[in-house]
């Protein structure tokens, strides 16, 4: 469960996803990302981690984080988590999300639940969207089942604190999977939230910040046309609501949880969170909105002080101070 392979892709390019290699069959070569394996149990560390199978047959599982030791007196929220990698790349292994998820457990104090969902272009979107929703359901059988389940859920986890979260196409994938979930009956978990670190959305039209973006380091115009390209159904275009959820406003975005929504000015796709922040506002949503300042995206990667703000920042708003 806790192993993805990939072949090694050369480019010139300075953009990883630009490795990225699109073969006639449909499927893609990736590019090599450090992988890092979860704790183990008996780990003395400050957070521990180990692998959950969630569906077999679609080889997607999940890998838990707590704290260690745990919290005397209470139980903690759960955060279920996504990554990001435009639907195309990286898993719920690779090096530099488990490193954050420990990171955000620690800091949180929450139990995280980092979901290893089917990627593009193989699984084309719903899929990851599907998977998350699986996710949500599998969280709801484990309060359902207290004696039954995973210990660490059953017996650490607070139920009536659920919340997603991700990061750039994993903070895409909760809010679909939040939209969904909205038409699930999901007691005895109560979904209190939604946390958006960088959202990935896009258009057919050109924003100002993509049109600066072309040779940005991470995320560059070429490899976010190629991303949407390789995620979204066939014969989609960037308009697909997957993609730009201003195109058609769901009904049901009344009924999410509180978002919050987090962003950098130096991100490509500040422009596209911007416009569905003021949408989530304009259609009556709850909206937090939080817009930094200087950084690129998936920043909190690699800057550990921004990763000490985001974190704050998502404990301030799971403890209701936002």
């Amino acid at each position: 469960m806790g192993h993805v392979c990939a072949e090694n892709a050369s480019s010139n390019s300075t953009s990883f996803f630009l490795q990225i290699v699109e073969h006639p069959d449909g499927t893609v070569t990736r590019p090599v990302s450090p992988l890092a394996p979860p704790s183990g149990e008996q780990s003395d560390a400050p957070v521990i981690s180990k692998d959950v199978p969630l569906n077999p047959t679609k080889n997607t599982w999940l890998r838990i984080y707590r704290p260690n030791p745990l919290p005397p007196t209470r139980k903690l929220p759960v955060v279920i988590y996504f990554h990001g990698g435009g639907f195309v790349i990286f898993s719920a292994a690779t090096a530099f999300y488990h490193n954050s998820c420990e990171a955000m457990t620690r800091a949180v104090s929450a139990l995280v639940i980092s979901l290893e969902y089917r990627l593009a272009p193989e699984h084309r979107l719903p899929a990851a969207y599907e998977d998350a929703v699986e996710t949500v359901l599998w969280v709801q059988s484990q309060a359902r089942d207290p004696t039954g389940g995973d210990p660490w859920v059953t017996g650490h986890g607070d139920f009536s604190r659920c919340f997603l979260m991700g990061s750039s196409a994993g903070a895409n994938m909760a809010y679909h999977a939040g939209l969904l979930a909205t038409a699930l009956e999901l007691l005895p978990l109560r979904l209190l939230g939604l946390i958006l670190n960088q959202p990935y959305f896009g258009g057919v039209e050109r924003t100002p910040s993509e049109t600066r973006s072309e040779e940005d380091i991470i995320l560059p115009l070429r490899a976010n046309d190629m991303l949407w390209h390789l995620a979204l159904p066939k014969g989609a275009d960037r308009d697909h609501e997957f993609c730009n959820p201003a195109v058609a406003v769901p009904p049901e975005l009344r009924h999410l949880p509180k978002c919050l929504v987090k962003g950098f000015e130096g991100d490509p796709l500040v422009d596209r969170q911007r416009e569905f922040a003021k949408m989530l506002e304009r259609e009556g949503a709850s909206v937090v909105v939080q817009f930094d300042e200087g950084g690129f995206h998936a920043v909190e990667l690699f800057d550990p002080a921004t990763a000490e703000t985001l974190f704050a920042e998502v404990r301030q708003f799971i403890s209701g101070g936002c």
